[in-house]
């Protein structure tokens, strides 16, 4: 429980579950014929909704960016450090919307609900997402809240990949685009990386080729071993030394198998938390999505015809020690729209935390992302800047 919530937090927040009746044709070919997306808003909407930012979420996130869902909560949202009053996404300015995507776990749509057509858990029979379909559900939740252009989408990792695929997608409907610690698509080596974790979870005796819900039991080990394999690569060679060095546990080696240095500890200790809050089906369609983004694919794989005819400004972020998402694979973003001679801001941010690192308050990173977001601000149209 918080000994008190600090001034510069939303505060105690609700999520929302809004419901769609329209059908949503999907890239795989199939339909979800109505679904549900868990959302939570912080700040004011203005008169002519010109002030709301979109905020996706990368692959274990969802809708609670900031603030407290109770005054027992120990631990705000997972971005509360950029949301808030003051804070580089300011909610004394801004109207902010944070949803978890179709096929999560946290209340949208997915692979837990129940299909109409059985009566059970969709499990494996819950469609294949990609970006794109989840840029169209968005879309019509920024419909629902008659909002026509966005002030601004933001995203980190998946997230940031979310918001090229606005930009492409949608070009008249946002002014401003921040990919963070983001990529074009992803390497040969990060599809190796979600494959492992793949198969740790359908190899798993409990997870019953998708219908572990039936049985009352869970993947827990397939879980656990593909957050431990993917919370490896978000982390750096010198975050980890610096945070764990060689440590032993006990202070002595004790000579069998059980976890001896603080980062054997560290890693099943995240697993074990992950295995308990996230759902199996949701993981397999969150890193096939990454798997199959390449928006560049539909324009003879070149990136800079992708997105020809984006009209926003771009703030590309990356992270010196990011190795998943490196940054030189941002400054492939960044030559692209150049090339294309779109409007492109870059910061590449020194910092030992690896691809995490966009997620914890680095004071440059901070700096950089509030001075872009007074742009932003700048950037709404005055008769609307006036009704705030």
């Amino acid at each position: 429980m918080p000994q008190s919530i600090p001034e510069d937090s939303v505060g105690i927040v609700t999520p929302q579950t809004i419901h769609f009746d329209q059908p949503l044709a999907l890239a795989c070919g199939r339909q979800l014929d109505n679904y549900d997306l868990i959302i939570e808003t912080y700040g004011t909407l203005n008169a002519d909704a010109s002030n709301a930012v979109l905020v996706c979420h990368a692959l274990s996130g969802n809708h609670h960016l900031a603030g407290y869902h109770s005054a027992e909560d120990k631990k705000p949202g997972w971005w509360d450090s950029a949301i808030g009053p003051g804070k580089p996404i300011d909610t004394d300015k801004l109207f902010v919307i944070g949803l978890n995507n179709l096929g999560g776990c946290h209340g949208s749509t997915g692979p837990q609900s129940t299909n109409p057509k059985t009566a059970k858990p969709f499990g494996p029979d819950f469609p294949i997402m990609t970006v794109a379909d989840w840029v169209e559900s968005q879309a019509r939740l920024a419909d629902h809240y008659g909002i026509q252009q966005w002030a601004a989408i933001v995203g980190g990792s998946l997230g940031g990949m979310q918001a090229l695929q606005w930009a492409i997608d949608y070009p008249q409907r946002l002014r401003h685009c921040m990919i963070i610690a983001a990529a074009p698509k992803l390497s040969a080596q990060n599809i190796a990386f979600n494959e492992v974790a793949r198969q740790a979870i359908s190899r798993d005796p409990d997870f019953n080729n998708g219908h572990f819900y039936e049985n009352g039991n869970v993947p827990k080990t397939g879980l656990m071993l593909a957050r431990m394999l993917g919370h490896i690569t978000y982390l750096s060679d010198d975050g980890m030394r610096e945070k764990f060095g060689r440590e032993l546990r006990e202070g002595k080696i004790s000579y069998d198998f059980n976890p001896q240095f603080e980062i054997e500890s560290y890693l099943r200790y995240q697993g074990e938390q992950f295995s308990k809050a996230f759902d199996a089906n949701t993981y397999l369609l969150m890193t096939k999505a990454l798997d199959y983004f390449d928006p560049a694919a539909d324009a003879d794989h070149s990136l800079s015809a992708a997105v020809r005819n984006v009209l926003c400004k771009f703030m590309v972020i990356s992270f010196t020690t990011d190795w998943r998402f490196s940054p030189e694979r941002s400054r492939e973003i960044v030559d692209a729209l150049v090339t294309a001679e779109k409007r492109v801001s870059y910061a590449e941010i020194d910092s030992h935390n690896g691809h995490d690192a966009f997620l914890i308050p680095n004071p440059r990173y901070m700096d950089i992302f509030s001075a872009y977001m007074k742009q932003v601000i700048a950037d709404i149209p005055q008769t609307d800047k006036e009704n705030n």
